[in-house]
């Protein structure tokens, strides 16, 4: 059991990081069929999409990808802490 949880922590950081650098490269205009920016997209839209419905914008800046790595933060620790 106590592997399985480690496991779900370090998804929980891999996915943290995915949804860091699509943060990072939205910076920057790299074309969006770039295949590493695509698989990127692929892996990160099923946590940010569910979280645009719900947090607002702030002015202009779109905070999802921050609230989603404090969030996957959060649960990672939890899974380590059990």
């Amino acid at each position: 059991m106590r592997q399985l949880l480690s496991f779900l922590a370090l998804m929980a950081d891999i996915l943290s990081f995915a949804v860091f650098l699509r943060a990072i490269i939205s910076w920057f205009p790299i074309s969006p069929n770039n295949s590493f920016v695509v698989v990127l997209v692929q892996v990160t839209e099923p946590i940010i999409a569910p979280l645009r419905r719900v947090v607002p914008l702030l002015g202009m800046m779109d905070i999802t990808p921050l609230v989603a790595m404090v969030a996957l933060q959060i649960i990672a620790s939890w899974l380590r802490a059990i």
